[in-house]
């Protein structure tokens, strides 16, 4: 029987990528978003519409596959838990109930490295990290939960991997960058801080091609489970570099000069928690312009050992900054 994958998320800037990389592996492929993408139509694709919280529509859009991609969620640094947990939470447990009422072999949980990361540095961190007692933000808690749900699901039956992309960027992004240049030309962008902090990128083919690597490592036959079944995974480039450079270079690529201005971190942080109460008291519209988790994501070093991705995985980044910066400003029109 030919290979069938689900990709859930499957019109957005991740699972987009993950589709046409199928695509080129020879694997039918089915999205299954809220939204409408005649794009992936005219690829092959087969797409549903739905809501990935709706138990009875998720199943439905499993029956036939025998992998998923469990790439929908709801992102974002502000809104109600109840909506962060249904999605994130709600959704995850129908995805899983659908994998195994199919008898989906495969299931590869898109996480981030939001769900264990705290207000202080992180350099170098591995995969020991643990799950922080309280995080900042519902997206942080939410898809903690979901990432925790994914790995506990792994079994005999049903053999799950969830990875960790850290800032995925590139052409097609319609999120991160769009957002940097609407702020830069405004003339709201600031930095928190020096800037000097190292972080971690994933150019968006690396961050699909990690997924792919997760599929290759669990479709393998053996005696002995995949050494990858029910464990997490950061996911970058590899190769972190200071803030202000990644900021500036991704700028500069779209035809925008770098940040000049700064703001110390104690401004930012009580700035943010200021603006997170006016946020709740009001309420206000939209996502108050910084929140502490803002401030301490843009004033703290947060990069990661991928030595577990490299070995369990076969993963290794192959787009250089250099290389996709040009692939953004030609994307860009710049």
């Amino acid at each position: 029987m030919s290979a069938r994958a689900l990709v859930t998320g499957g019109g957005g800037f991740l699972g987009a990528a993950i589709v046409r990389q199928l695509l080129q592996r020879g694997v039918a492929v089915r999205s299954f978003s809220r939204g409408d993408y005649p794009d992936l139509r005219a690829l092959g694709v087969e797409t549903v519409r739905g809501d990935v919280a709706d138990a009875a529509a998720v199943s439905a859009a499993i029956a036939g596959c025998d992998t998923v991609f469990h790439v929908a969620a709801l992102a974002g640094m502000w809104g109600d838990y109840a909506t962060f947990h249904r999605a994130n939470v709600v959704g995850t447990e129908a995805v899983i109930a659908g994998c195994r009422a199919h008898g989906v072999r495969r299931l590869i949980y898109t996480s981030s490295p939001s769900v264990v990361q705290t207000d202080g540095d992180c350099e170098g961190g591995d995969e020991s990290l643990p799950y922080p007692p309280t995080h900042r933000t519902h997206y942080q808690a939410t898809k903690a939960a979901g990432e925790a749900l994914a790995l506990a699901a792994n079994g005999p039956e049903l053999a799950t991997v969830a990875l960790r992309p850290r800032l995925i960027w590139g052409p097609g992004d319609n999120h991160l960058v769009p957002r940097l240049v609407a702020r830069s030309q405004a003339g709201r962008l600031r930095l928190v801080g020096p800037g000097d902090k190292r972080v971690d990128t994933t150019y968006i083919d690396d961050a699909a091609a990690a997924h792919l690597c997760a599929y290759d490592r669990l479709c393998e036959v053996g005696a002995e489970p995949a050494a990858c079944a029910g464990r997490a995974y950061f996911v970058s480039s590899g190769d972190p570099r200071p803030f202000r450079q990644v900021l500036g270079d991704i700028l500069t690529a779209c035809g925008e000069p770098p940040v000049s201005r700064s703001v110390p971190p104690w401004l930012a942080f009580g700035l943010g928690a200021a603006l997170e109460g006016a946020w709740t008291l009001l309420p206000l519209k939209g996502e108050p312009p910084m929140t502490r988790f803002i401030a301490r994501q843009l004033s703290t070093a947060n990069w990661y050992d991928l030595s577990a991705a490299r070995r369990d995985l076969g993963y290794a980044p192959t787009v250089s900054w250099e290389e996709g910066l040009e692939r953004l400003g030609a994307w860009w029109g710049t």
